[in-house]
């Protein structure tokens, strides 16, 4: 096989990954704050089953989470997982790095002093409106550098989806380089990751300054 030839099955294998990377993003963000609520929670019931929910999911190999989402619904209820494996990615995902985002805006939350909500309350403002326009432009600032280190890990767990014999780059990588005994696959793999995090962290130091973090 020559260069080109495995270049262009290996590019929809990055493609495939590029977009387990976005949608994961796209529900893992708004999810991590909806379980960072409950977490904050009064209702000791309702923090405490948070609480579980989040030590369970930071505690267990991602691996293992994907195959446990994919196959549930065939083992406990017999229903057929065909056209399931997709979906099952992107749920696992999504809800593993839910669990991770949701303690690093705690921690950005309760960076926040008190006395800002006190003070918001003062003025009229509901919790609703303190903290959308006051304590979460704060909590940005405080956790972008969390935040960039777990969207860095995100883009090399992608290769994870292997595990459900899902075809993202590193399982085509691998399938060339079994088919072709050569190491190249794995070489191009390389360079892809490394230059999608360097594209990952350049984006995020630009949200820094515009948030001007450290200031």
């Amino acid at each position: 096989m020559n260069f080109g030839t495995m270049l262009s099955q290996l590019s929809l294998g990055m493609l495939e990954s590029v977009l387990i990377f976005l949608l994961t993003l796209i529900f893992a963000l708004p999810l991590g704050l909806i379980v960072c609520a409950g977490r904050m929670a009064k209702n000791r019931v309702i923090k405490g089953i948070t609480t579980f929910f989040i030590s369970v999911l930071r505690g267990t190999p991602l691996m293992l989470q994907l195959l446990v989402v994919y196959f549930f619904p065939y083992y406990l209820f017999g229903w057929s997982i065909s056209g399931w494996r997709y979906p099952a990615i992107i749920v696992g995902f999504s809800v593993n790095y839910a669990a991770y985002f949701a303690e690093i805006y705690r921690s950005g939350i309760l960076a926040v002093p008190k006395g800002q909500w006190e003070a918001a309350e003062i003025l009229g403002y509901t919790k609703q409106q303190t903290f959308s326009r006051i304590i979460f432009p704060q909590m940005v600032r405080v956790i972008l550098p969390s935040l960039t280190n777990e969207v860095i890990t995100l883009v090399k767990d992608t290769s994870l989806a292997f595990s459900l014999s899902y075809m993202e780059m590193f399982t085509v990588a691998k399938q060339i380089a079994a088919s072709n005994t050569t190491f190249m696959p794995f070489v191009v793999a390389a360079v892809f990751y490394y230059v999608f995090n360097l594209l990952v962290t350049f984006v995020m130091g630009r949200l820094e300054k515009k948030f001007n973090f450290g200031k």
